[in-house]
């Protein structure tokens, strides 16, 4: 396995040939205008929050990327990727294609477990068990109803009329439901949601922009919401952007927790340390703020910045739009002395991978090297010259730490067009793993049979 240094060596080296070609391009920028991003404060302890519960060190602006994975490595060997069927259930045959393949590490396969239709991004799992789904498009939370034998479920839809909603999460007594301008919470006992008993816990979010609105709760049993961007690249005036803020369970208190975050989609938290890890979308277009035009433009655009997989630290602040990376300047915004003050990602993968849902293996049905580690759904490039992402990646950690990104399970993206866009993953008490999609509206099931 190649060791993180060597993976920074390898990415350092690209780094320094993508600056010599724009060198005279960012130089030229030196008159333009800058703004100054919003500061990396700490807020002050929400009075619930549990001490204890983060015992990982806070993180330091001195602190460099742990990996740098811009191009994930070719599996282990212990997990070499083959092809493999996805399979379709007697159920749902003739409504999805028949002969669609991804490619999976030995001993693993993959189903058709539901197909909801409507733009279908997080799920979340209930108390008892219950899968639901928020599928965006359509504006309906579905509950995906097992046949019994783990392999099939059928739709059941469970709340209409809602404004793209993204996310779910259980805390409480509650259903949590992320719309795009609010953040609504409804009764959830004995397997029934009441949707007669709406609460508006977090209303008034900005509209408009990145649309996803993620809710989830945190080992200290409080609320966090992620909003993204506005824009592509600018100074936003709504301290909600590219921000994730923490409430108290039913919306009051609110606070900054971490700032910078062009678009931090997913976020979830570490079993045994209690950390907050997110998925950050990096920003586009950045060739033509360097000044350059043309095939330049497209090479340094392709490539920069990266997208990223972090760990959150609370009162942290990621850069955008003054800084990204390893505290890169942004050459419309970029600052040297506010980017100094700011905290590098943990893990750098390639730009426009859009990485959105993540989940910590907390199964015992894959091998043992899967045990803690971290599965990435990347939705895909939208403007990439050379597309990228289509997958599910698992970042491998020791000791607590990301060392190496792996592909886990590729194919989405074939002859030249996506048959499917990963959004979220869901672990499941058996083991398995659920994956939403958002292009064909399928969500599939990765399990693991033994060689």
């Amino acid at each position: 396995m190649p060791s993180a240094a060597r993976i920074r060596r390898s990415s350092r080296l690209a780094s320094l040939v993508i600056a010599l070609l724009v060198l005279s391009a960012c130089s030229s920028h030196g008159g333009s205008r800058r703004a100054t991003p919003r500061p990396a404060t700490r807020s002050q302890p929400l009075a619930a929050r549990q001490a204890g519960l983060n015992p990982s060190p806070p993180q330091q602006p001195s602190d460099p990327p742990l990996l740098v994975a811009t191009k994930p490595d070719l599996p282990p060997q212990d997990a070499p990727l083959a092809a493999a069927n996805v399979q379709v259930p007697a159920a749902l045959s003739g409504t999805f294609p028949a002969g669609r393949m991804l490619n999976l590490p030995a001993g693993f396969q993959a189903s058709v477990y539901a197909l909801p239709g409507g733009g279908p991004r997080f799920m979340a799992l209930s108390p008892d068990g219950h899968v639901f789904a928020a599928l965006m498009s359509r504006g309906q939370v579905v509950e995906l109803v097992d046949d019994g034998s783990g392999a099939f479920a059928a739709v059941q839809p469970v709340i209409d009329g809602l404004n793209e909603p993204s996310s779910l999460s259980f805390f409480g007594g509650y259903l949590y439901v992320g719309e795009t301008n609010q953040i609504d919470r409804y009764p959830y006992q004995d397997g029934g949601v009441d949707t007669g008993q709406k609460q508006v816990v977090v209303p008034h979010l900005p509209t408009g922009g990145h649309a996803t609105r993620t809710v989830g709760f945190g080992p200290d049993g409080l609320l966090y919401v992620a909003v993204g961007s506005s824009c592509n690249v600018c100074v936003e005036q709504n301290p909600l952007r590219a921000a994730i803020t923490v409430y108290q369970p039913d919306g009051s208190d609110g606070q900054t927790y971490a700032v910078g975050l062009r678009n931090a989609v997913g976020f979830t938290w570490q079993p045994g340390t209690g950390d907050m890890w997110a998925t950050v979308n990096g920003r586009d277009n950045i060739g033509d703020d360097m000044g350059l035009s043309g095939a330049q433009a497209t090479q340094v655009t392709d490539d920069l910045p990266p997208d990223y997989v972090t760990r959150i630290s609370d009162g942290g602040n990621y850069g955008w739009p003054g800084c990204y990376g390893d505290h890169q300047l942004d050459p419309k915004f970029g600052d040297a002395a506010f980017c100094a003050t700011t905290l590098a990602p943990s893990v750098e993968i390639q730009a426009h991978s859009a990485p959105l849902g993540l989940a910590f293996y907390a199964g015992s049905a894959f091998p043992q090297q899967y045990q803690g580690d971290l599965f990435v759904a990347l939705h895909g490039s939208w403007n990439r010259s050379v597309p990228t992402g289509y997958k599910v990646v698992r970042v491998h950690f020791e000791n607590g730490q990301p060392v190496a990104v792996f592909d886990f399970a590729a194919g989405f993206y074939a002859g030249g067009q996506a048959w499917a866009r990963p959004v979220g993953i869901l672990g499941l008490p058996d083991g398995s793993l659920l994956v939403s999609n958002d292009e064909g509206g399928a969500i599939l099931r990765i399990s693991y049979g033994g060689n």
